[in-house]
């Protein structure tokens, strides 16, 4: 499968081009930045298609996070891979910005469970926590620290990943077993936005993944997949 993989969720604008079929990343671009994702998504998409040799026709798939995240990074990612899909008869799927963060440490080590975290401003996350194997403890929702931090260390020593590692880590509670791993990063990895949008489902229309009232929608996915 030959999937476009796009990020504009956080503190990146990227794009990519997997295929699957010989477990090769053609073409990957990331930009950091906190604004202008508008601007400088297309010129990349056209940068990493052209770099991968590929028509918009060879795609098999688009893929696209979908939160939590920026509103505005969303909906610029979101209706770019929509039109993509349109114009060139493909479907699209969405990845949440949490599991994009937590699979690569299942990919590295199945058994210790992650909680993933993104600032969401004024001490709140969002964050979900995955259990042994990548299996969803707690779907994604958003939290104040102090809460996170309680629900996150009842899981036992969890690794932390996301932009707010720290700051969860930061808020520990006393007495309960520190992380096992703190892993700071602005954004996810496109690459596993790739990877985790060539495993994901089609479920038809994708929507931003917001989780503040009135839109909230918490999705519990039962299990990241592996590559």
């Amino acid at each position: 499968m030959r999937i476009l993989a796009i990020d504009t969720a956080l503190a990146a604008c990227a794009a990519a081009v997997l295929d699957t079929g010989r477990d090769a990343m053609l073409a990957c671009e990331v930009r950091p930045m906190q604004r202008g994702h508008a601007e400088a998504l297309m010129p990349m998409i056209e940068q990493v298609m052209t770099q991968a040799g590929l028509a918009f026709a060879a795609l098999e798939r688009i893929a696209v996070t979908v939160g939590p995240g920026s509103f505005t990074g969303l909906r610029v990612g979101i209706a770019a891979a929509r039109g993509i899909a349109l114009a060139a008869g493909k479907p699209v799927v969405g990845v949440t910005t949490l599991a994009a963060y937590a699979a690569p440490l299942f990919d590295t080590d199945e058994a210790i469970p992650v909680v993933a975290a993104i600032n969401a401003r004024h001490e709140h996350v969002y964050l979900q926590i995955f259990g042994r194997g990548g299996y969803t403890l707690m779907g994604p929702r958003l939290a104040s620290l102090r809460d996170a931090a309680q629900r996150a260390a009842a899981s036992g020593a969890p690794r932390l990943t996301g932009d707010a590692a720290r700051l969860l880590a930061s808020a520990w509670p006393a007495g309960e077993p520190a992380p096992s791993s703190v892993e700071q990063h602005p954004a996810p990895d496109i690459a596993w936005v790739a990877r985790l949008g060539a495993a994901a489902q089609e479920t038809g229309a994708v929507k931003p993944l917001y989780l503040r009232a009135p839109d909230a929608r918490p999705q519990d996915a039962n299990r990241i997949p592996r590559r």
